[in-house]
């Protein structure tokens, strides 16, 4: 007897990004980093999987869907002969680097032409970053980031995570000068949402918000691009996603450790019912990391334009039931999501995008940076 039950392709949609942790291992040991739960960090430093089992697994699983490749780690700098034999033998794939930009001055000129986006990370300003990253690495990264800026083929991106209540409008308006791009995403970590951080972060939103609508050009913060994109044009914030969430983890993001063991989101790879799939033993299922009826986003006032951003937060808080943590950070991060999508409303985005030229408007709808990155903050 036939079966009346649809089964759900693995990957939804035409497109996937296939993250490839080249080592858990980093030059830096960043105070918040997210690596460091449940001690993956540091805890594969070498691929162990062959690059034609990674071939096999992409004919078997992947066939048919454009795919990009995200280098990530640890460092996956550390690693640039396996980064260098993967671009060989796909030259066809889109491929972007997530780094902390402490080696980029070592990456062959080649390299640098073939990468699409390269997502740097960086805290803010220098005493900040310097904090959370070690002594010098703001000025080092800085002059790594301007030393190969001209030989990048794609675009650079700040990558920020939002840590420090005192982290100011200026530090992160400077970024702009040095990077394409400036994406910015609240720290999920205990402690960073007091009553008085979260008024500090509210300040810089507000000012953030009011640059953006008082440029002659386009700002180039993706959040607030992507609040805006989503706000006048409502079907882009559903259709690349297959109407699941934004951050990608539901529908076609693919983290393969360095042993070839697959997870929807890299923050949940010590979760043993997340493994999606494996390389090694060429497998693939649906993401486990869905959208649940305990998630109380459908009721929000921000779903419209966030779409469950962050499912490592939401899944923690809601299904897992970590009470502490959905008082203490997910909570607070949706208030300040929401917040953004007030402050962007008070500024008529429908009146503003209707008055920007074309080249502004095309840039607004299909920059290739939301591709990357998780959009809202």
């Amino acid at each position: 007897m036939k079966s009346n039950k649809r089964e759900v392709p693995a990957i939804l949609g035409n497109r996937v990004e296939l993250q490839l942790l080249t080592t858990l291992r980093c030059n830096l040991k960043c105070s918040y980093c997210s690596l460091g739960v449940g001690d993956v960090l540091g805890s594969q430093r070498n691929v162990t999987y062959s690059l034609d089992a990674l071939d096999r697994f992409i004919a078997t699983h992947l066939a048919g869907h454009e795919i990009y490749v995200t280098f990530y780690g640890g460092e996956p700098t550390l690693k640039l002969d396996l980064m260098r034999a993967v671009m060989k033998r796909h030259p066809r794939f889109r491929f972007q680097l997530q780094t902390n930009g402490t080696l980029l001055d070592g990456l062959p000129d080649w390299v640098l032409g073939r990468l699409s986006n390269i997502l740097v990370s960086i805290d803010g300003g220098e005493k900040i970053t310097d904090g959370y990253r070690g002594h010098g690495v703001y000025r080092r990264v800085l002059r790594n980031v301007n030393a190969i800026r001209e030989r990048v083929g794609g675009t650079l991106t700040a990558r920020v995570t939002w840590s420090s209540a005192d982290t100011s409008f200026e530090e992160l308006d400077r970024l702009k000068q040095d990077f394409d791009y400036v994406y910015f995403q609240f720290v999920a970590q205990d402690g960073a949402y007091p009553p008085e951080a979260v008024a500090k972060k509210r300040e810089v939103i507000a000012r953030l918000v009011r640059a953006f609508f008082s440029s002659e050009t386009l700002y180039p913060f993706i959040p607030i691009m992507g609040t805006v994109r989503n706000k006048v044009l409502p079907a882009l914030a559903t259709e690349p996603y297959a109407g699941m969430t934004q951050c990608r983890a539901s529908t076609h993001l693919l983290n393969v450790m360095p042993d070839g063991k697959i997870y929807p989101c890299p923050d949940l790879m010590y979760l043993p019912e997340m493994l999606q799939g494996d390389v090694v033993g060429n497998w693939l299922k649906p993401s486990p990391l869905q959208p649940h009826p305990d998630m109380p986003c459908a009721h929000c006032a921000a779903f419209a334009f966030c779409r469950r951003n962050c499912m490592k937060n939401l899944h923690l808080a809601y299904v897992k039931g970590d009470a502490r943590y959905r008082e203490d950070v997910v909570e607070p991060i949706c208030d300040l999501v929401r917040f953004l999508g007030e402050e962007v409303d008070r500024h008529d985005p429908h009146a503003w995008f209707a008055r920007m030229p074309l080249s502004v408007r095309e840039q607004l709808a299909s920059c290739a940076v939301y591709e990357y990155v998780e959009i809202m903050p």
